[in-house]
């Protein structure tokens, strides 16, 4: 029984944060290598997620995971909806969402979109697409600002193209997996 107990301790206190952690390494390997994040991980991670709320935190726990997942999941819906993202990346921050609650999910949040931001910025420079991409931006903000429609020229929003749709750019869960890492280490760390 004592096994047991210092189990739970170890799943409640350090286990709820290095297990959804390494999850989030294992998807995105499989992001950069396939460009996907398969359902069964996320489904799995988010099953697995709720399980240990309930486990280690009783009813409230399994609250607090289904907010997260919830939350996770609307946060980032409308980019998919926009074509920023796929829908992996919005099932897989939902999952670890389960496993961290509706605050802890939105500190992941945060770390994720710097990341994100970071490694488009890393990729735009390797592929030389910085100042093309700046350029395009410049260019929709003051079709914007001057209330010109936005057709599929020089003055459409960036990313928009058909090249975006090709699944160039950033695959998102390595993001994700740098938001967890980071969220993991302050957390553990205090």
């Amino acid at each position: 029984m004592e096994y047991f107990t210092a189990a739970l301790a170890w799943l409640q206190n350090t286990g709820r944060f290095l297990l959804p952690t390494a999850i989030a390494l294992w998807m995105a390997v499989g992001d950069l290598r396939t460009r996907r994040i398969p359902n069964y991980l996320t489904l799995g991670t988010a099953a697995a997620g709720l399980a240990v709320r309930l486990l280690t935190d009783g009813l409230a726990g399994l609250g607090d995971g289904f907010l997260g997942l919830l939350v996770g999941f609307a946060l980032l819906f409308g980019f998919y909806l926009a074509g920023g993202m796929g829908a992996g990346d919005v099932k897989a921050l939902a999952a670890l969402g389960a496993w961290l609650g509706l605050r802890l999910t939105l500190f992941l949040f945060l770390y994720m979109a710097l990341a994100g931001g970071l490694l488009t910025l890393i990729y735009l420079c390797w592929q030389g697409l910085l100042i093309v991409k700046l350029k395009r931006l410049g260019s929709w903000i003051l079709s914007w600002v001057l209330l010109r429609p936005h057709g599929g020229g020089a003055g459409a929003a960036p990313g928009t193209g058909a090249e975006a749709r090709k699944g160039e750019g950033v695959p998102y869960g390595v993001a994700l997996a740098l938001g967890m890492a980071f969220l993991c280490w302050q957390v553990l760390s205090r």
